[in-house]
């Protein structure tokens, strides 16, 4: 069966009462990325150590973060707009991208947000109250500070993962080598809650499949999940018979 609404995918047959551009759109509330199914991980400076390198054992070396209010990871890459003599045309010449982030966590009892970003320091029980600076109390401490500590040279890693409503995998990535540059508490009368923020910088955002860690749920353990196929169908959605047009928002897969 067709779509039902037409789809857009160049100037020819655009309409634009009656179409949508790029990829049907009827199934966009179950289609579309949420927070609420967004899963957040800190771990291991690098990617390939995860699970001492055994991928499918490695979500035992990713510690989730809970709690969180705001995340944001942001790439620039620094490009320089170039001339000739002889020529009014401009060229460009780019270098290595830099990588930024800043997560903002409700300040709650337990492990405060910088004791959860370090949460692979602590599983190799290295002492943080041991330092000439110390970053905790002791070993054990649930509240990590104090940025002049000489924890804070060791980088981490941070996962991030992306599901629509149906668990189907929008994308996930690994920022490496991640280090923190500012953290910040405030609080006001009157308030209702009280955030943590930190920033940091990042060698890199490392594209990965969430099956390679932990493998991709079909179902609610056994409880019959509606298969995206049925939930598809009701709208009248049908395999594409273009491989070209075959997406990951219009493909029965």
């Amino acid at each position: 069966m067709a779509n039902p609404i037409g789809i857009t995918k160049g100037v020819i047959g655009w309409e634009f009462q009656s179409n949508y551009v790029e990829r049907a759109m009827d199934n966009a509330a179950y289609q579309a990325a949420h927070p609420d199914d967004t899963l957040v991980l800190a771990g291991p400076a690098r990617f390939g150590t995860v699970g001492g390198g055994r991928e499918t054992a490695g979500i035992a070396s990713l510690l989730a973060i809970g709690m969180l209010q705001s995340v944001q990871f942001t790439q620039t890459k620094a490009t320089q707009p170039m001339m000739m003599i002889g020529s009014g045309r401009t060229f460009f010449v780019s270098g290595k991208a830099t990588t930024q982030w800043t997560i903002g966590r409700l300040f709650v009892n337990g492990r405060n947000l910088l004791r959860v970003l370090y949460h692979n320091a602590v599983a190799a029980r290295l002492d943080v109250s041991k330092f000439d600076d110390p970053a905790a109390r002791n070993r054990n401490s649930n509240f990590f500070i104090n940025l002049d500590s000489e924890l804070y040279y060791v980088p981490f890693g941070l996962a991030a993962f992306f599901r629509n409503k149906l668990h189907d995998l929008v994308g996930s990535f690994y920022a490496e080598l991640c280090m923190i540059n500012s953290y910040a508490i405030g609080f006001n009368a009157g308030q209702s809650m009280i955030l943590e923020n930190v920033s940091g910088l990042a060698d890199r955002l490392l594209p990965m499949e969430l099956s390679t860690i932990a493998g991709a749920p079909t179902d609610k353990q056994g409880q019959g999940a509606v298969p995206r196929a049925t939930v598809d169908a009701v709208l009248d959605f049908a395999a594409p018979t273009d491989p070209m047009d075959v997406t990951m928002d219009d493909s029965l897969a």
